[in-house]
């Protein structure tokens, strides 16, 4: 069982920035990849961004809404993933639930964190 844990969610003005983070219970290098996914009232939950493993470094995927203002990175050190999110806008509000993914393809089993809300005020 792997475990998620995040924390950075909170209350803020449009053009402000917050960085939320994923601790995982697993070595971090165990896993295929970790993301950011966000749910607002009413929607389906969504990528937000997500950075493999491996190679070393790992290749990043954004969403199209978020690239050029959220970052996605790791402390492998710390098994920690993190979302700086700058320039939020109010469309930015939801959700947001760190996922870890162990294994590929047809073998692959995702981990979810209990989710951590970002309002973002106009």
């Amino acid at each position: 069982q792997v475990q998620l844990v995040e924390s950075g969610g909170g209350l803020v003005q449009a053009g402000g920035s917050l960085r939320l983070s994923c601790a995982t219970s697993l070595n971090i290098f165990r896993l295929n990849a970790m993301g950011w996914y966000r749910q607002a009232p009413g929607k389906q939950r969504e990528l937000v961004a997500a950075i493999t493993t491996f190679p070393i470094g790992g290749t990043t995927n954004y969403a199209d809404s978020v690239k050029g203002r959220f970052t996605i990175s790791r402390d492998n050190a710390k098994n920690t993933v993190y979302l700086q999110m700058n320039s939020l806008k109010p469309e930015d509000t939801a959700v947001y639930f760190c996922n870890a993914r162990l294994g590929r393809g047809s073998e692959a089993y995702d981990y979810w964190g209990q989710g951590t809300q970002v309002t973002v005020s106009s």
